[in-house]
């Protein structure tokens, strides 16, 4: 009785610990030095975006007709109320002033810049064109230190980065088990990352885009402490008591 109990217990605590290779991110880091860095990551504009277009000349005044505060027509706002911004319909399409529809979903920003410009060339002479994504975001759920949505200023964020923003995975985090919600081409794509090795830096899931979701799913410790599966610890206590009763009794 004695053995079987040591034996029980022994069992009990090895499943109870987790492994070093369940806990340390990019395992094979190794096979990454020296590597090359993929090409710039660049987003690409959906329905719902919000652009910050600006344009400036040599002479500011040939610039009023096409300037965003002169035609509200496709206009949207974010949470400043100083910065305008196009709101992206469905189709794909932003309302610029004068120059009507232009169609910028699907396209990135150096692309929409060149279009823009090559359209207001025929107008003024010099022309710069700036875009930015007003609304660049991810959500980050799950076990995080700091779950939430985060706006990203610099329109480019890595998964790391954006687990980063969220404080981290937390201790009960399933590092083998990270997912990422994507939406393209208006059905969603769902990709199972594994952190705890570096092979997801060569994934389209890398960078991450506007509007992702990243969920860390809990450990099988995470989900022991939600109370959905019995507690192997208190399940230990409880067995240790009755079994000791049982040899008391019998001796």
């Amino acid at each position: 009785m004695k053995q079987i109990l040591v034996f029980f217990l022994l069992s009990l605590t090895l499943l109870s610990c987790a492994t070093k290779k369940e806990i340390i991110y990019f395992q094979d880091a190794e096979q990454l030095d020296e590597q090359l860095i993929a090409a710039n990551f660049e987003p690409i504009i959906e329905p719902n975006d919000i652009l910050y277009i600006s344009i400036s000349a040599p002479d500011p005044l040939v610039l009023q007709p096409f300037q965003k505060g002169n035609n509200s027509t496709g206009l949207a706002t974010n949470a400043n109320p100083g910065l305008q911004g196009y709101l992206v319909d469905n189709e794909g399409a932003i309302r610029f002033p004068l120059l009507g529809t232009v169609i910028v979903g699907g396209k990135t920003r150096g692309e929409i810049e060149a279009a823009v410009k090559t359209q207001l060339s025929t107008y003024i002479t010099d022309v710069v064109v700036d875009v930015r994504i007003m609304n660049f975001k991810v959500t980050v759920l799950g076990e995080v230190a700091n779950p939430g949505v985060y706006t990203i200023q610099d329109e480019r964020v890595s998964l790391p980065q954006a687990l980063g923003l969220a404080g981290d995975l937390t201790q009960d985090g399933k590092r083998s088990d990270i997912t990422v919600i994507r939406e393209i081409d208006g059905k969603r794509k769902v990709e199972t990352i594994d952190v705890t090795s570096t092979e997801f830096f060569d994934s389209e899931f890398y960078n991450l885009k506007q509007n992702d979701v990243v969920y860390v799913r809990p450990s099988l410790k995470g989900v022991k402490k939600s109370g959905f599966i019995p507690d192997v610890p208190a399940l230990l206590s409880l067995f240790t008591i009755v079994l000791s009763t049982v040899i008391i009794l019998t001796r």
